[in-house]
């Protein structure tokens, strides 16, 4: 069957957020592959994000494919909406599940997660009902719990909004308003605590109603809220954690036991509101991202300097960026030269050089030299600034939207955990309601069997299971975002930080993709000089990336410039020739001059030739009017600090760690060799990689693979975690990766591999506290442990969940391996 292929980029294709999204795309090539004549249709990122159509021309011309795909895809983005909704405070863990349950059961909601940050994503069928609606039915359960109105936060929707900036610790509150403020029930707990205390002294001189009263005023400031999200939880027929310890409590006092049912109730509001601490301080890390970028601009018209909000930035726009000032927005500099400290945006510790780019330059083709963001910050020079991006679509903004999208994504464990509420608690139910009835099967007065009940009641609740795996993902994703790094969600977190295997893309990612020339090697009778003179002419007239290491090399030794040759032409896939000083010049592999008419190869050039080729080097022959000049080789240049990175990826556990390269297989060896590797595998072709990646994943189960986000793409697309490098200058490497390493620097993998590994630490430690405590406490209470004692372990177990996720806020690089000079690079970032 005759096959042809044809590429259409997708944010052409689904000009919307839909671009972005797994599910519309997945639609859009299953409705191509349905069509008579298409053999294949799949996302190759080699050029950029592309829809790769493979085809029979007999059966579909390439005119009709491209429009019936632009059809298509107009249909998909025109249905399917995409929105992130912000509710200005955090939720508990079990409010915002319960919250995306509602969602989800909204008309036309196709998918819909709620973080317990207060961040809802949202995909919708736009004929069924649309952004506002959504945004007005968060906003009635907003106001059910004393909330402000939700908005489109964190960068605004996907589809249209504008960014909205939250200003530092805007919103970061409790969710629960009253007189107190955002802090009313953490005042109401300690006010419950304080009842219970004095209410306690009293009974040792006072008995009756003085006791009682206070005990009685425990429960009331204890209970309120609690009280008000189980009646809400009951009329949606849930049985939540909030329920169980209110029936406890109620249990408690109907024993006469008022001072353990106050305890549990003074521990379960203080543990809600340090929840909420904990939420608010992953929240606050992510929302002084936004606070970043400066509010107004400085631009230039003409001669005159006007100040304008950066929200009126136009593309094309100068702006004049002052000494010390907060860049304002993505752009290129035309005028002036400073030191720009990226790393709010990057990550980078060291201030990056900024000088003029050339005229022509766009953003996406400027160096990193000429490139700046916005929210970074400018040194010592004042900068001259061309606006690529407006303020809603800056690289800094889309970072906050896809962080405020990724704090909403539920990791594998915390779909877990809540599989296992869901069952557990109506379990626990049952079991209390058996154990009630113990009486009629053991001899005991039915007040014991009811005691013991209510204390297996409060045991059995899951309150710090609940909160132990957000907490540690909110708080790993946050941190990992102050680091320069930016993490999709739980699921990304948690597979990184349990890879044994990781593959590498060879050029742009362990190495700079630079070839240099490393060996030099005249024929007998010529000089060093004169093979870099002739080679030099010929190669200047060349675009090949090897020419360019040639006429370096030769400007490097030569002590006058080389000259320039003539009538320069290229033999493709093998060299290139051209006239020097009236004689003839051949440059090229030793095949070049097999085909071509001349003297042989001398045994003596051949031999070493073949001894660089070995050794991994591109081996280029030299012959002038006949005779053979010598031999040189090239060798692509291995990224500053790469070995050491390879260490440290060792150090952290990783015990595979493979390059996978277009290059022949002695030249990825000889880099694999020299970086530490333990293998290299050459002469692949970008689905020769995804081939790969596939077997590794079914040998090693699961697998990382980091590249550049754009050529390699369908390799990490098929990996377990796809890591894109230098992303803050790439848009595919943002939307493509699950983690996304902003600056162009293979240093920051090993902070986002440690951190990774701390969080997946943290999670087993939480969930082996919060389920072991659970297991000993259930046996302990029905053997006789006191609810007073039941309840400060199990409460206790809550504050000791929430206080060790926080703990992944303070990571410093170097914790979990001998990260050298990291500690220093943290304290610039961190």
């Amino acid at each position: 069957m005759p096959e042809e292929k044809l590429r259409l980029e997708i944010p052409v294709l689904l000009p919307g957020a839909a671009d972005a999204c797994e599910r519309c795309v997945e639609e859009l090539t299953q409705v191509l592959k349905r069509r008579p004549g298409v053999i294949d249709a799949h996302v190759d990122g080699r050029e950029d994000a592309r829809l790769c159509l493979h085809f029979d021309p007999a059966l579909i011309a390439p005119s009709q494919l491209r429009a019936l795909a632009e059809q298509q895809g107009a249909r998909i983005d025109a249905k399917f909406g995409h929105a992130t909704i912000r509710l200005p405070r955090p939720l508990h863990a079990r409010a915002s599940r319960s919250l995306a349950d509602d969602l989800r059961g909204v008309r036309g909601v196709v998918r819909a997660e709620v973080g317990p940050t207060g961040v809802a994503v949202v995909e919708f069928d736009r004929g069924l009902t649309d952004e506002p609606a959504l945004t007005a039915y968060l906003n009635n359960h907003a106001a059910a719990l004393g909330q402000a109105p939700a908005s489109a936060g964190a960068g605004g929707s996907r589809d249209e909004h504008a960014g909205h900036k939250h200003k530092p610790g805007e919103g970061n509150g409790h969710k629960h308003g009253g007189v107190f403020g955002e802090r009313t029930e953490l005042v109401f707990a300690l006010l419950s605590g304080l009842a219970l205390l004095v209410g306690w002294l009293a009974s040792f001189r006072l008995s009756g109603p003085v006791p009682l009263a206070f005990y009685g005023l425990s429960y009331i400031f204890g209970g309120y809220f609690t009280l008000r999200e189980a009646v809400d939880n009951l009329r949606k027929r849930r049985f939540e954690i909030d329920t169980l310890m209110l029936v406890a409590a109620a249990g408690a006092a109907a024993l006469g036991e008022w001072a353990e049912g106050a305890l549990l109730l003074v521990l379960f509001s203080l543990g809600h509101a340090l929840e909420h601490y904990a939420m608010g301080r992953a929240r606050r890390a992510i929302e002084a991202l936004a606070a970043l970028a400066p509010e107004r601009a400085s631009r230039r018209r003409g001669e005159a300097i006007e100040e304008v909000a950066v929200e009126a930035l136009e593309v094309g726009d100068i702006v004049l960026v002052r000494p010390n000032e907060r860049l304002p927005a993505d752009g290129v500099v035309i005028i002036g030269e400073s030191a720009v400290n990226q790393a709010p945006v990057t990550g980078e510790s060291v201030p990056v050089d900024k000088s003029p780019a050339p005229q022509e330059a766009t953003f996406e083709s400027a160096e990193a030299s000429h490139r700046v963001f916005a929210g970074t910050i400018n040194g010592a020079g004042a900068l001259e600034v061309r606006v690529a991006r407006r303020a809603s679509e800056t690289t800094l903004a889309r970072v906050v939207t896809m962080v405020a999208e990724a704090e909403a994504q539920r990791s594998p464990t915390q779909r877990f955990t809540d599989k296992f509420e869901r069952i557990f608690v109506p379990a626990v139910l049952l079991m209390v309601v058996m154990l009630m009835f113990a009486w009629l099967v053991v001899d005991e007065p039915f007040s014991v069997s009811f005691y013991r009940a209510m204390a297996v009641l409060v045991a059995a609740s899951p309150c710090a299971l609940a909160i132990s795996v957000p907490s540690a993902v909110l708080s790993g994703v946050a941190r990992a975002g102050r680091g320069g790094v930016l993490v999709k969600g739980g699921g990304p977190l948690e597979n990184l930080g349990t890879l044994k295997a990781l593959a590498f893309d060879k050029t742009g990612t362990l190495t700079e993709g630079r070839p240099r020339v490393t060996d030099v090697v005249p024929a007998i009778g010529v000089t060093k000089e004169r093979l870099l003179d002739i080679a030099a002419a010929v190669e200047a007239q060349s675009d090949h990336p090897l020419a360019a290491a040639v006429v370096t090399a030769a400007t490097e030794t030569l002590t006058a410039a080389p000259g320039r040759a003539e009538s320069v032409e290229s033999i493709t896939g093998q060299g290139v020739r051209g006239r020097y000083r009236g004689e003839d010049v051949f440059i090229g592999k030793l095949k070049l001059f097999e085909a071509i008419d001349g003297p042989p190869v001398p045994e003596e050039v051949r031999s070493e030739a073949e001894r660089l080729a070995r050794s991994g080097r591109t081996v280029m022959v030299v012959r002038s009017a006949g005779a053979y000049l010598g031999v040189l080789g090239l060798l692509d240049t291995p990224r500053e600090g790469a070995a050491e990175v390879i260490a440290q990826l060792r150090g952290l556990g990783l015990k595979r760690l493979v390059m996978l390269s277009g290059d022949n297989q002695g030249v990825a060896d000889a880099i694999a060799s020299q970086l530490g590797l333990t293998e290299a595998r050459g002469g692949l072709m970008p689905e020769d990689k995804v081939e790969f990646i596939k077997t590794m994943r079914e040998q090693e189960g699961r697998v990382a693979m980091v590249g550049d986000g754009v050529n390699d793409a369908p390799a990490m697309a098929n990996a377990t975690v796809g890591v894109a490098m230098g992303a803050a200058g790439s848009d595919v490497a943002l939307e493509t990766a699950d983690v996304a390493l902003m600056a162009d620097d293979l240093r920051r993998l090993p902070f986002a591999v440690g951190l990774s590994r701390r969080t997946s630490a943290v999670i087993k430690q939480n969930l082996f506290v919060s389920l072991g405590m659970v297991a000993f406490l259930i046996p302990a209470t029905i053997f006789g442990l006191k609810i007073g004692a039941a309840v400060i372990f199990h409460e206790g177990s809550t504050l000791l969940v929430v206080a060790n996720a926080l703990r992944l806020l303070a990571y410093r690089e170097g914790s979990l391996g001998a990260l050298g000079g990291s500690a220093t690079r943290d304290k610039q970032h961190g």
